[in-house]
């Protein structure tokens, strides 16, 4: 191909917005309005349609942060509207990258003539409320598409039935901006007209915070990207076999001990803080307490609890140390599981629809050392599980929770479930078709494309007293090699599933692991590769033929908006190969 027509065609590229995730349907054109100037936001409500609500906020890069705490805000379209404006006109995002070397993007120059400015700015903003009320705090089953379109008098006109809706079209908004070396905002795209709604319901991110310890204020942080990228849940691992910290007063000696240390806790406060946060930002907050396995946390406070508690060796009764399991066939372990739940579903209900119980993982030996059950046999412990699981999953829907299982305890332990009432969420490659023909509706993720944590290598050292040690170079974890973006964008789950029980996918979670991940390394693990897996659920499944230069650049500068945030995400693309379009291809 001549490089003039490379040339041509990178300009071309450059005037057609890289807006992330996809949006289902987008028309734009070629004229330049811009944002450096005072905006009126009206919030037209369907059931309140006189009452047009002004939020009129004049926005400096020299003044104070406007509604970023973490508090619940008092109306979220005010404080997202906030966030835009904040964000946006502070952005210093210029896509030189993106252009030839030498040349850079072709940058409108500023008007002298203050009539010209007012009729090129944008000078208004509706968000219209088509539905007759929006949503509470459930995040399930609301249509959460929206309408955006910049006409080239100035005006802006959102239309959406729900707060989720809004809060993406001005996500899409902003990523319709960017900054000029002398630090105005332009967009060079107007008019504009986006149609726009998720293939999936459930867009969600796994986090690890008990491995090792993620602080509120970290999680907080990935719920600011996460909300960017338009995922709607956050799937918080609360607990493990290393550590629990969860502060439950009714158990204050649970997160006292189990802790790492005292400041390692989550108070009753900071879940509440979190949650607020996410749900302000579009998204629901969700706990695990994986159960009955990965408990070893809780024999630090309640040994009489945990059978083989820290056994050895320790690969014979876990996979991972320290080990340690809930009794199955103790009266006390049922009285400490309804005084937990008793404390902690009622603080998580009216944040969440789910409730996650995990059941992954659960090591038979651990039982032949269980005084209450003395066998490692299945058939032996099948029924005890069944046990636990109905006591368990009745008290969370007591509280109007749909409980969450992993895939273990419907494929390898078979206990029955019931299909209305109940979530498995897939770890494994070949899950999703086993349990969708069982019924069942499925969270997908599976490790071999949606496991941010692999490839990082082993966090085991090899014993040297074991001449067997499978410790040995290149010293690989168990799901090496790394899932780089273009892995994680591949992934279709709807493989040999037929396109009547599609339905029954709910959505998927990309996830992430702690054993080496801490606040340190977490903004560089996770984004931007689970924005690939965020543009998967919202926009729908492609396969490797979705794999392209096309998603590599608009990934690329998805990515330098995150860094614009202040993220530190990891690189998707070398400066070279964005500013010479096709050469990096093979």
């Amino acid at each position: 191909m001549p490089r003039v027509f490379l040339v041509a065609l990178l300009y071309l590229l450059g005037s057609t917005t890289a807006i992330w995730p996809q949006p289902t349907q987008y028309q734009n054109g070629s004229q330049v309005l811009w944002l450096s100037c005072t905006v009126q936001a009206d919030y037209r409500s369907k059931s309140a349609p006189v009452t047009a609500k002004s939020l009129d906020p004049n926005y400096r890069r020299d003044a104070p942060l406007v509604n970023q705490s973490s508090s619940f805000p008092s109306d979220i379209l005010t404080a997202a509207f906030d966030r835009f404006m904040w964000n946006t006109m502070n952005s210093t995002f210029v896509p030189w990258k993106f252009y030839p070397r030498g040349t850079g993007p072709p940058i409108p120059q500023p008007i002298a003539n203050v009539t010209d400015i007012i009729r090129q700015c944008i000078q208004h903003i509706t968000i219209e409320e088509t539905a007759s009320t929006l949503q509470g705090n459930s995040t399930v089953g609301i249509d959460e598409s929206y309408s955006l379109t910049i006409s080239t008098n100035g005006s802006v006109w959102i239309s959406v039935a729900s707060t989720n809706g809004a809060i993406y079209a001005l996500h899409t908004l902003s990523q319709l901006f960017y900054a000029s070396p002398d630090g105005s905002i332009y967009t060079p795209y107007v008019p504009v007209d986006i149609q726009d709604s998720p293939v999936y319901e459930h867009r969600g991110l796994n986090l690890d915070i008990s491995r090792n310890y993620i602080s509120p204020q970290h999680v907080m942080r990935t719920i600011n990207a996460m909300s960017f990228n338009k995922f709607n849940r956050l799937h918080l691992h609360a607990t493990d076999s290393q550590s629990w910290p969860l502060e439950i007063p009714a158990l204050p000696h649970l997160a006292a001990k189990g802790a790492y240390k005292n400041s390692s806790i989550w108070t009753v406060a900071d879940l509440q803080k979190v949650q607020n946060h996410a749900l302000s930002r579009g998204i629901q907050c969700y706990l695990e307490i994986d159960s009955p396995g990965h408990t070893a946390a809780i024999g630090y406070a309640y040994p009489d609890l945990i059978a083989a508690f820290n056994e050895q060796p320790w690969v014979s009764y876990g996979s991972e140390p320290p080990t340690g399991q809930l009794k199955l066939n103790d009266s006390a372990v049922t009285t400490f599981m309804n005084t937990l739940y008793g404390d902690l579903l009622p603080r998580v209900s009216p944040y969440s629809n789910y409730f996650h119980t995990g059941g992954d993982e659960l090591n038979a030996n651990v039982y032949s050392l269980d005084l209450s059950v003395k066998s490692d046999s299945s058939e032996i412990i099948q029924p005890l599980f069944q046990s636990f699981i109905n006591h368990i999953h009745s008290l969370i829907r007591a509280q109007g929770l749909t409980p969450i299982v992993w895939e273990e305890t419907l494929l390898i332990w078979n206990i029955s479930l019931p299909t209305n009432s109940t979530v498995v969420q897939t770890w494994k490659t070949s899950s999703v078709a086993d349990i969708v023909a069982l019924g069942h509706k499925v969270i997908f993720g599976d490790s071999a494309h949606w496991y941010l944590d692999c490839g990082y290598g082993a966090f085991i050292d090899p014993s040297p007293t074991n001449p067997q040690t499978p410790i040995v170079p290149p010293y690989l974890d168990w799901c090496s090699p790394m899932n780089d973006w273009r892995q994680i964008y591949s992934y279709d789950p709807r493989i040999n599933i037929s396109t009547s029980d599609q339905k029954l996918l709910l959505g998927g979670e990309i996830q992430i692991w702690g054993e080496l991940t801490d606040p340190a390394n977490l903004d560089g693990k996770v984004w931007p590769r689970a924005a690939a897996a965020a543009e998967v659920l919202w926009s729908g499944p492609t396969g490797p033929e979705g794999v392209n230069e096309g998603v590599t650049r608009r990934l690329a500068e998805m990515r330098e908006r995150l860094v614009d945030l202040g993220f530190a995400a990891s690189m998707v693309q070398m400066e070279w190969c964005l500013q010479n379009l096709g050469g990096c291809m093979q």
